[in-house]
């Protein structure tokens, strides 16, 4: 999974991101006992993003699932799915409220954020079980503010990547590398859509 958030996180600071991977947020006691975990670590995001411009933090839960079946709108909808602890900040909206209101005043009681900074939680998928799966998280995130980076985002910013100057970065290279077979793909998808 580290390779892929290294992506994400390249791709991030592409689009004017400032990015942190694997960033703990310390619970206080009382905290830990609000979200039902007495002695819980730090809580760890993939990737904790600000963007200056806009004065917003993003909490980033990344995904891949590539040699698998793939994310599923099940785990997000159905109460009694076995998989659905793999998203508790989704899933638990108590858990979500404190972990985000501690991560933005972490950020800013490090000088990482200004403390106004709106935060907003985010997910980055490298593949869906289904396009069905793709749309109904799409609109359920959508619903609540949050935001969906999926694969298709990860291939536009891969191209705005790969025209970028040299830097010593795995994820550039790559991009660089493959930039036309994606962009063909790209072209080919739009052409279809258009039809």
């Amino acid at each position: 999974m580290d390779a892929f958030e290294q992506i994400v996180k390249v791709v991030l600071e592409g689009e004017g991101w400032w990015v942190r991977q694997g960033y703990k947020v310390e619970l206080t006691k009382d905290e830990k006992v609000a979200i039902g975990r007495h002695s819980s670590p730090r809580w760890e995001i993939d990737l904790v993003a600000y963007k200056p411009s806009t004065n917003q933090i993003l909490a980033v839960e990344c995904k891949s699932f590539l040699d698998s079946r793939g994310v599923t709108a099940s785990e997000f909808f159905e109460s009694d799915t076995a998989t659905k602890a793999r998203y508790k900040l989704f899933n638990e909206a108590k858990l979500r409220e404190v972990v985000l209101r501690r991560l933005k005043f972490q950020m800013a009681a490090e000088g990482l954020a200004l403390p106004d900074s709106q935060v907003r939680l985010a997910m980055a998928v490298g593949k869906f079980k289904s396009p069905s799966d793709r749309e109904a998280l799409r609109k359920k995130f959508d619903e609540r503010g949050w935001q969906l980076i999926d694969d298709d985002q990860m291939r536009r910013w891969a191209l705005k990547l790969s025209e970028r100057g040299y830097e010593d970065s795995v994820a550039t290279i790559v991009a660089k590398l493959i930039a036309p077979e994606v962009a063909k793909i790209t072209r080919a998808g739009q052409a279809r859509t258009m039809n």
